[in-house]
């Protein structure tokens, strides 16, 4: 009898493998492909390409801004909205703790006053949407973390480009929590970034 299990490449990690290999022994691995980026699964890779589409030339008007990568994806299938909808969560999902929330500028975290949730959220749009360099540093860093920005359209995205493409409403829960809190690991580290 043969099992086809489907994991997207992107959340294939070790953990992962290990897992496979002590419930499968002695199965065998069939790598397929997709190069046409419309059969394939939105890739990091592609997520962060769709993200350098942001025009700031705009920089006036926030629809403006992301209306390329709304047009983008509302060409596309209508998986990579929900893919690219699910990688924007994972990421929104890592720079939810602490130690990001005490580096956004006049609005951070502080235990002495009122914290907006919100404006923190916003803040991790902010940082997801100047790309994939200053992300990874933001991770590694926290105190990289841009100062008093926010960049709320980028969360909005994925429902114009659904509404968009299908002409219905967006009811997409992505793979991550996004909102402020959620990830209790990125709360529970209470000392300061060395």
């Amino acid at each position: 009898m043969m099992t086809n299990i489907k994991i997207p490449l992107r959340s294939l990690n070790p953990a992962i493998v290990r897992d496979l290999q002590e419930k499968y022994p002695e199965a065998e691995i069939n790598l397929e492909l997709h190069q046409d980026r419309n059969q394939a699964p939105l890739s990091e890779q592609y997520f962060w390409e769709i993200i350098a589409m942001l025009d700031w030339s705009k920089e006036a008007d926030d629809n403006s801004i992301v209306e390329p990568i709304v047009a983008h994806l509302s060409a596309g299938p209508v998986r990579h909205i929900f893919e690219f909808a699910d990688l924007l969560s994972e990421k929104l999902y890592a720079l939810d703790g602490q130690l990001y929330a005490e580096n956004i500028g006049k609005d951070a975290w502080s235990p002495k006053r009122y914290f907006s949730v919100d404006a923190f959220l916003y803040a991790r749009c902010c940082c997801v949407a100047n790309g994939k360099e200053l992300y990874e540093q933001v991770l590694r860093d926290p105190s990289l973390m841009p100062k008093d920005c926010t960049f709320e359209a980028l969360l909005y995205v994925p429902a114009e480009a659904y509404e968009r493409k299908t002409g219905r409403a967006y009811d997409y829960t992505p793979a991550s929590p996004i909102e402020t809190y959620s990830n209790k690991e990125g709360w529970e580290k209470t000392k300061s970034f060395q």
